[in-house]
């Protein structure tokens, strides 16, 4: 560390230059190739996956990319949903009441349709007029729709293309007729706000942190703009690997979000060791090359034990979930090696200017003084050395209250009628919902593969069971174009998508219905759909959580065991993980499965909880989560080889640290909290669940129960059985810094008998 860090301040220019310019070469490969992102769900061996497949093969014009023009007219009393004028939809007044039938209405949607038909990009548009088919109007006849088919998918259309169907559609909007869309194409047309404000916001609260706690504009710089270059390099790069295997295209925004957060993170780390040399006397190389010898270790080990928390998601060996978690360890990868590069480099450059005007120029009027710990902290250390049984039943309290909501988790995809109200999308769903009843917007489709008349037979006398069966509100004709080996069948439930009901009909159909329609032939249906889908992805997820958790919990153990050479620090640290992920997840399941202020945050109706979410969530919470835990506990085990003195360890330990961690906190918090503005519901989860995490683990855990239950165990914190002591190999995650000198932290009392000094094996 010491070599790469005199190589890095001595050619600091070599080093920014070769940085700017992986950044400009990976960014220039990444724009001429393009995005090649991912988001299918289906797991290979599924029902789902299986009727997926059947569908695309044997009727191809069912799998592509359709879209829903939906119209709806005010009924005569005027208490309807076109009672005023929305902004920015094809709503009106409601001075004209009437159906979907009459003439006027008629001939503004024909010739509408007829305008989106010929569209570029549009295949076909099938609508409820000039037929006999009146499955397209509702009962009431107040609500009508039609289906635009696309010639590729949406999303390579463009959003422009799909943007013309819409406004040609909404060209026929009257008084009393509201036009609006739904579909994926629709999707890609509602804009979220400007691009990366999110991200902006949460770098410029950082910002202001960073100087407040420095005092320097320079040293404020140095961590954002070292966060930015590894997060930057790291994006266009994700987008590269995309092109290699499965990436979702969530993945560079969430990578994003935690490059961000950890890489300012780390420099922070750096910055103040840095800072505290020159406060010291030292040569700016001299302390930029002391910080990074220690501090960075520190930081390396940090992030690589991020890393790996990430990269246990390969456990799992879902497709899906690969490509999130290589992206997300290249990204942390990436700013760590800004932070022990790029950093020092840029340490050397600014000189003294680390420092603030007031720092140097007392500097040069009284020369180095001894580091001082703001009082605060050490009042706090010393308050929580007085009262930790209160304050430790406290925090648990607060833990396990927060906690409580994740009891009802329920795991599932969000659709759009999870979108905020004011969207197209979600007006098109709720229309539906209302016209054609809750389970419209996610039908079930039957597949059934066939051999033989008598397979034939049965598959057609299903349609009969299949309507006086609970929970379904219509069934299709079943059609048996597909080669003649395989049909389909269309069920509607009564209920949503997301709703409970409809996954117990799932059940029943695949564990009570379809295997007695079966019985005698080789007839074999399989249920497809949104809701079904959705189901079968939770279900693997949970299947393999379990063993996702024991291996990243494991890792962390054995990570701390050899850093600390203790039982009771790693068994602490796996409880206090596993206790913010639980609180954080209480957050998630009240906000967005509750929903609790998700309207107001405009995250949308309240729904399930993405069934990756846990698993991601989990791999980055231990990860961030052993950060803390490391800086905090490396101070007081340093101390404690010293003295031997629990209590005096934990109240340095404490005392030295909280204010760093406590402003990193605040920084993550922030950054991640700004990406409840991104627009995605998914983005918005991780953002809101990491910065609750992130909060509780700082200010609940590591500065309040850690102490506590440590001042409580005394001398047991770093009980080792001597056989262990000698068998496992010394690592050091913080090399000593030969010019600090312990800063004083006053005790309430003195040690107690159960500090004494311990007999080293």
């Amino acid at each position: 560390m010491a070599a790469l860090a005199r190589w890095c301040i001595s050619r600091s220019a070599v080093v920014i230059v070769l940085w700017l310019g992986l950044f400009a070469g990976v960014a220039a490969a990444a724009a001429m190739a393009g995005s090649a992102y991912s988001n299918n769900y289906d797991i290979p061996g599924t029902g789902s996956s299986t009727a997926s497949r059947l569908l695309e093969q044997r009727f191809p014009d069912r799998a592509g990319d359709t879209d829903t023009i939906v119209w709806h007219t005010a009924d005569h009393a005027g208490n309807d949903r076109a009672g005023a004028v929305h902004a920015g939809s094809g709503r009106a007044g409601n001075d004209r009441a009437g159906t979907v039938r009459s003439a006027d209405v008629e001939r503004r949607m024909t010739a509408a349709l007829r305008r989106v038909a010929e569209l570029p990009g549009v295949v076909s548009v099938t609508g409820p007029y000039g037929t006999d088919d009146t499955s397209r109007i509702s009962a009431d006849q107040h609500t009508a729709y039609a289906t635009v088919v696309f010639r590729e998918p949406a999303a390579d259309l463009g959003k422009d293309e799909v943007r013309r169907v819409l406004d040609t559609a909404r060209s026929a909007a009257a008084p009393g007729l509201e036009i609006e869309m739904g579909g994926v194409g629709a999707g890609l047309t509602e804009t979220a706000g400007p691009a990366h404000l999110s991200e902006a916001i949460g770098v410029a609260v950082a910002a202001v942190v960073l100087f407040l706690a420095f005092g320097s504009l320079a040293a404020t710089l140095l961590p954002i703009a070292t966060a930015l270059i590894g997060v930057g390099t790291a994006y266009a790069a994700i987008g590269l690997l995309g092109h290699a295997m499965t990436v979702a295209d969530f993945a560079p925004m969430l990578g994003m979000l935690i490059g961000l957060g950890v890489g300012i993170d780390y420099a922070l780390f750096i910055v103040t060791r840095h800072r505290r040399g020159l406060r010291q006397g030292l040569p700016v190389a001299e302390a930029a090359q002391r910080a990074v010898t220690t501090s960075g270790r520190a930081v390396i080990f940090a992030g690589a034990t991020v890393c790996l928390a990430l990269l246990g998601m390969l456990v799992l060996r879902l497709s899906f979930l690969n490509g999130v978690a290589v992206a997300a360890a290249l990204t942390v990868a990436l700013t760590v090696a800004a932070s022990i590069t790029l950093l020092p480099a840029l340490l050397g450059l600014i000189g003294m200017r680390a420092l603030s005007r007031r720092e140097r120029r007392r500097l040069a009027e009284h020369g180095p003084r001894p580091g001082t710990l703001p009082c605060l902290a050490t009042r706090w250390a010393s308050f929580v050395e007085r009262h930790p049984k209160v304050l430790g039943a406290v925090a648990v309290v607060v833990m396990l209250t927060l906690a409580l909501p994740t009891l009802s988790l329920r795991l599932g995809t969000s659709d759009q009628g999870n979108n905020p109200q004011t969207s197209t999308t979600r007006q098109a769903y709720d229309l539906l919902a209302e016209g054609f009843g809750p389970g419209f917007n996610g039908p079930l489709t039957l597949i059934g593969s066939i051999d033989g008349a008598e397979d034939r037979m049965a598959f057609t006398r299903l349609t009969t069971t299949l309507r006086t069966t609970e929970g379904v509100a219509s069934v299709s004709a079943a059609d048996l174009g597909g080669g003649g080996d395989t049909g389909v069948i269309t069920v509607v439930p009564t209920t949503a998508p997301q709703s409970p009901d409809t996954s117990r009909l799932v059940e029943r159909l695949r564990g009570e219905v379809l295997p007695k329609a079966e019985e005698g032939t080789s007839l074999r249906v399989y249920v497809g759909g949104l809701t079904a889908g959705y189901d079968d992805f939770a279900a693997v997820i949970v299947s393999k959580l379990p063993l996702f958790v024991g291996v990243v919990v494991a890792l962390g153990c054995v990570l701390l065991l050899l850093a600390f050479r203790s039982i009771g620090i790693p068994v602490k640290a796996a409880v206090m993980n596993v206790a913010a992920v639980a609180s954080s997840f209480g957050v998630v399941v009240a906000v967005f499965q509750w929903g609790w202020g998700s309207e107001p945050l405009g995250l949308g109706r309240a729904g399930p909880i993405e069934p990756f979410l846990p698993v991601i969530m989990v791999s980055v919470l231990f990860g961030l989560s052993m950060d803390y835990q490391v800086f905090l506990v490396s101070r007081m085990y340093e101390e404690w080889q010293h003295t031997r003195d629990n209590r005096l360890a934990v109240r340095v330990g404490l005392a030295e640290t909280s204010r760093v961690i406590n402003s990193a906190a605040v920084i993550m918090i922030a950054v991640f909290s700004a990406f409840v503005l991104s627009g995605d519901r998914t983005i918005a989860m991780f953002g809101i669940g990491l910065a609750a995490a992130v909060a509780l683990d700082a200010f609940v855990l590591r500065t309040l129960l850690v102490p506590a239950l440590m001042h409580l165990l005394g001398g047991a914190n770093w009980w080792l059985p001597g056989w262990l002591e000698r068998t496992l190999p010394r690592i050091s995650i913080e090399a000593p810094d030969p010019g600090r000198s312990p800063l004083p932290v006053p005790g309430p009392r003195a040690p107690e008998a159960d500090t004494a000094p311990t007999p080293v094996p």
